[in-house]
């Protein structure tokens, strides 16, 4: 008995100690900076720090070192490996969605569902962190990418829909969600409405001009887009015309801190995730350098303002990057002019020195090739890189079986070093947690993405659960206008909702924050959503008072 009482007793201690590890109080703060490395492995963190220390780039520490505090498992609602889409989502919405879902409620799929998915919530749009931030706490917005500005993490934070890559749903979602500062890529996908919307909200729009994004000193809010998709790696940056992620980070702070009650900036080191899809060693190891750069830079404004908390992790790994594989031998006596001299040569990634070679002709590109990575091809070699299908293939026959040469690169390159690589897809590990609060109130230990999203509302200062802000501006139309005094136009590029009561009429486009009552425009407030597969409408409560008026 005695016996019992006392593991029983241990067992008590073990739980009370996990529930002040995972539940201690957190004191809210003005500011708040969440920072994504996408698709980053811990591997790449270690090369990354390495590389660092071998090339001397300034001491033997990341901006992250001195404020890792544990680890995140994070994971798609039905599935371990997440995608993008869901798994920022989830920091998000405090609820894991499935592959492709934009901060919506996942369908449920009962067989393999990780978490408790009510079937009758599906598609529901789910409120963000920082859409809450904005309506509650009146804190200035802000969204920090290298990628065209849709993409699946900032559209994660300001946008809502089923399919990730409906880019004229989600693009027109964050034009109206009233964000104070976008800077990343993504030209091409601006639209006459959005810019009209842009000029009715006195929000600055500056397209591939690097003058006047750093000359600019308004507190209007402001876009700032260069490229017309995304970002070249930061190795293959013209800095003449793009600006670091590092220098986007520092002017978005600038910015959103003229906002007396403070700001909510998500910043994302976007393309870790796509060289490291392509298993591009230099590639991870200089995107992800350049993303801790921005991270000091965000670390120096917090410690000096003693209002602001940063809070830095992946949402999920990528490629299995490791230090070492199979034809490393004697692995344990490998030096670092072993593991790094020859990565530290290289000036260019594979994709940067596509382009270039893409260009050159036949007898110029062993020549080229060593300039940009010292290394001197052998036959067989330059044989791959001649016939690859993007160049020029010796062969008819062999067309349909040849590499880009993009691909023949990185594996020249790659065959230089000992960097290994497990697969071309997102893995499944826990990820780092980094953190920095003025009063030390940091997330420890291991935390579920559903943990993160806890952290981010405390911190935020939220006291509205977002559950009851989603049952206010994502009610289904069906639950506030009555059977009967609606019709729904899907004809349109955006589907449109009509509803008659009396002699008002009230007409609601999708995926904007407009109305029009009686033909006057009126704002919402947040956006709207119309989700096809349910053909369901999904908009702000309060319009049930405004038709009844």
């Amino acid at each position: 008995m005695r016996k019992t009482l006392l593991i029983l007793g241990l067992v008590l201690l073990c739980n009370i100690v996990w529930a002040q590890q995972y539940h201690r109080p957190v004191k809210a703060v003005k500011n708040v900076i969440l920072m994504i490395p996408d698709g980053t492995s811990i591997g790449v963190v270690s090369a990354a720090r390495w590389y660092q220390i071998y090339n001397r780039l300034g001491g033997d520490n990341l901006n992250i070192d001195p404020y890792i505090c544990g680890t995140v498992k994070t994971f798609s609602s039905n599935a371990p490996i997440g995608d993008s889409a869901p798994t920022t989502s989830a920091y998000m919405t405090g609820m894991p969605q499935q592959t492709g879902n934009v901060a919506i409620y996942p369908p449920a799929d009962p067989e393999n569902d990780l978490i408790y998915v009510d079937p009758a919530m599906a598609y529901q749009p789910l409120t963000t962190i920082l859409e809450a931030a904005r309506i509650e706490k009146n804190k200035a917005t802000g969204l920090v990418v290298t990628v065209e500005f849709p993409h699946a993490t900032p559209a994660d934070c300001s946008s809502h829909y089923h399919k990730r890559g409906e880019y004229k749903y989600i693009a027109s979602q964050m034009a109206y969600n009233n964000l104070d500062v976008v800077f990343g890529g993504g030209t091409s996908i601006l639209t006459d409405d959005m810019r009209d919307r842009f000029t009715k909200t006195n929000t600055t729009l500056i397209e591939n001009d690097l003058n006047a994004f750093r000359n600019f000193q308004g507190r209007d809010k402001i876009w700032a887009l260069f490229g017309d998709k995304e970002h070249p790696y930061d190795i293959d940056r013209d800095s003449t015309l793009i600006p670091s992620l590092k220098e986007m980070t520092e002017r978005a702070i600038a910015h959103l801190s003229q906002n007396e009650n403070g700001f909510f900036l998500m910043v994302e080191g976007s393309k870790v995730d796509w060289v490291a899809h392509g298993n591009d060693a230099v590639g991870c190891i200089t995107e992800y350098l350049a993303f801790d750069r921005a991270v000091g830079a965000a670390i120096d404004f917090a410690r000096k303002d003693g209002e602001t908390a940063v809070i830095i992790l992946p949402d999920h790994g990528n490629s299995g990057f490791t230090i070492g594989r199979r034809d490393l031998k004697r692995y344990d006596k490998a030096t670092k002019d072993d593991l790094f001299a020859n990565v530290s040569k290289y000036k260019r990634t594979g994709e940067g020195l596509e382009k270039i070679l893409i260009n050159e002709k036949p007898e110029n590109i062993k020549a080229t090739f060593k300039k940009y990575t010292d290394i001197d091809l052998t036959e067989d070699e330059v044989e791959s890189l001649l016939s690859s299908k993007n160049y020029k293939e010796t062969d008819y026959m062999k067309k349909s079986e040849s590499q880009n040469m993009g691909h023949a690169i990185v594996d020249i390159m790659n065959s230089r070093t000992y960097f290994g690589f497990t697969t071309g897809g997102h893995t499944g590990e826990e990820v780092f947690l980094a953190a920095y609060h003025p009063q030390g109130d940091m997330p420890l230990g291991m935390n579920t993405n559903i943990q993160i999203n806890n952290y981010l509302f405390d911190v935020v200062g939220l006291k509205t659960p977002l559950k009851e802000m989603t049952r206010q501006i994502f009610a289904k139309h069906t639950d506030i206008f009555e059977p009967g005094s609606y019709t729904i136009d899907t004809s349109k590029d955006f589907p449109e909702l009509t509803v008659k009561k009396g002699n008002n009429t009230l007409v609601v486009p999708a995926f904007k924050s407009i109305a029009y009552l009686n033909g006057q425009e009126i704002e919402l407030g947040s956006v709207t959503t119309y989700i096809d597969v349910n053909e369901t409408f999904y908009l702000p409560e309060s319009l049930k008072d405004k038709i009844s008026e």
